[in-house]
């Protein structure tokens, strides 16, 4: 498992997922350059650490679809923001994963 670019170790529970945003590059409207602050935070993300999956009553664990290394889409308002060093990261459940980007698709760009 990859560990998070941080001094302080951290291990998502359950179905929980750590992500770094990914950066987006400067937004232009014509000629006009839109300030950091009214750009919208980008909605795709690396997951960094993925816990071991959800337990059921039952006491077994669904494993997760979603694994470290994968570049995923999410919702504008699912994840909790944390501020560890000075990096923000988001923690989320699988559940708020809307997709993950398959490697193939980012080439064909």
């Amino acid at each position: 498992m990859k560990k998070p670019t941080t001094s302080m170790d951290l291990r998502p529970l359950h179905d929980r997922l750590i992500v770094r945003r990914l950066a987006e590059g400067e937004q232009k409207s014509g000629r006009i350059i839109i300030p950091d602050s009214a750009k919208e935070k980008p909605q795709r993300g690396e997951v960094i650490a993925a816990g071991i999956g959800k337990l059921q009553k039952d006491g077994k664990r669904i494993p997760l679809d979603v694994k470290t290394g994968d570049m995923i889409l999410f919702g504008k308002y699912t994840s909790q923001e944390v501020k560890l060093d000075g990096e923000e990261i988001l923690i989320m459940r699988e559940d708020e994963v809307l997709a993950v980007i398959d490697g193939d698709t980012k080439k064909k760009k």
